[in-house]
């Protein structure tokens, strides 16, 4: 009686065993490695932000004030003057030593060095250009406008005068582009429309080449690589190739204020914060 007893207690703790086993390696079975992993998540609520190539990192807050941040977070440097100019509708960084600031509502570009202090003010009204919806940074440190009410991209200087500028578009295209974007790199000028696509012209303003990505809200070009987004994907593109990559965006990314894809990382913001993940 005693030996059966044994036996059957033996078996039973086989069985308690082998049950706390299977729930264990349960427990530890790998977790799938997500593409896009969190590695940073600065607090605040802003409304803005953009990337210089170098990673330092600009936010701008409700109030206007910019801010520039180093790539681990930290303070470099605040522009406070906003008042004198109204709401900041776009920031050039593709220079870190010469930051764009353009304030639509009052066709004024400022020019800042890379503290953020004042180098120039640039008045477009005073200069003609009534209508500039986008401008960038240019090649010779000049400043690339579109103005839309002669239909020309222009380079101009920070004193307002013009360098060069492109042929009537309405004399070039069927349906004149608006463009949001103008980006600067190895000698091409990329104008984006989320309505028509990506014009590309050299820098002497001959159109080269129109490519046909709709509807994203963020635009950028790093080493003639074309990054951007819809509302589900991320997209990658080398201009003359056929290699588009697209990545589905995560759906808790989705809700996302902004997101800027740069190389090695993903910049996304929400209401209370700036999050940093890299990407494989």
């Amino acid at each position: 009686m005693l030996h059966k007893f044994t036996i059957s207690s033996f078996l039973l703790l086989l069985c308690l065993l082998g049950n706390n086993l299977s729930l264990r390696a349960q427990k530890a079975a790998p977790v799938i490695d997500s593409f896009f992993v969190l590695q940073q998540v600065i607090a605040g609520e802003f409304t803005d932000f953009t990337i210089d190539n170098l990673g330092n990192i600009y936010v701008l807050n409700a109030s206007g004030q910019l801010k520039k941040m180093g790539p681990a977070g930290d303070s470099v440097a605040v522009f406070n003057n906003v008042r004198q100019y109204g709401k900041i509708q776009f920031i050039d960084v593709s220079n870190p030593l010469k930051v764009l600031l353009y304030f639509k509502d009052y066709g004024t570009v400022v020019t800042l060095d890379r503290f953020l202090n004042t180098r120039s003010t640039l008045d477009l009204r005073r200069r003609q250009l009534f209508q500039v919806k986008a401008i960038g940074q240019a090649y010779d440190n000049n400043i690339w406008v579109f103005d839309e009410l002669e239909s020309k991209l222009k380079r101009v200087g920070e004193d307002g005068r013009i360098i060069d500028q492109t042929a009537d578009f309405r004399l070039l295209f069927d349906s004149m582009p608006s463009p949001r974007f103008i980006v600067d790199q190895n000698k091409q000028v990329y104008l984006y429309d989320a309505a028509k696509g990506v014009y590309l012209f050299d820098y002497y303003g001959a159109f080269k080449n129109r490519i046909r990505f709709i509807g994203w809200t963020d635009f950028s070009v790093i080493n003639n690589t074309i990054f951007g987004r819809d509302a589900d994907i991320l997209y990658r593109y080398e201009p003359g190739t056929l290699n588009l990559q697209q990545y589905p965006i995560p759906a808790t990314m989705r809700s996302a204020r902004k997101i800027k894809i740069m190389p090695g990382y993903l910049y996304l913001l929400r209401d209370r914060q700036l999050e940093i993940y890299t990407y494989r």
